[in-house]
């Protein structure tokens, strides 16, 4: 199973229960009302992991950019990655130049973006 998260889609967001305060002796109803709250919740849970997994075999493209038009390597901080279809080398960890015609990976080194 591979896990994908692109910028086409936004993940719905799951917030941890407030779980129901337990009672001093056991208690039939505390127990039901505590399992629809936790099974709520893990159904919430399941549903995002829908969303990022996929079984087809295909990976998703990245996003395509120039080198201009790369958003900054700053505001998308360290890790982030993406694709550039202009650069004017393929050196890896080389800072990345447009103006070329070599596609290649790129990532957000948290100031620039290098190639690899």
């Amino acid at each position: 199973m591979s896990y994908v998260v692109t910028s086409q889609f936004q993940l719905n967001k799951a917030v941890a229960p407030r779980l129901p305060a337990a009672t001093p002796e056991y208690d039939i109803n505390y127990i039901n009302q505590l399992n629809n709250v936790l099974r709520l919740y893990f159904n919430q849970i399941d549903n995002i992991m829908g969303q990022l997994s996929t079984s087809s075999g295909i990976i998703p493209a990245l996003t395509v950019y120039t080198v201009a038009t790369l958003p900054s390597a700053a505001t998308s901080g360290a890790g982030a990655r993406g694709f550039v279809s202009d650069a004017n080398a393929t050196t890896f960890a080389s800072t990345v130049a447009g103006g070329g015609a070599n596609k290649v990976p790129v990532y957000s080194d948290g100031t620039n973006w290098k190639i690899g």
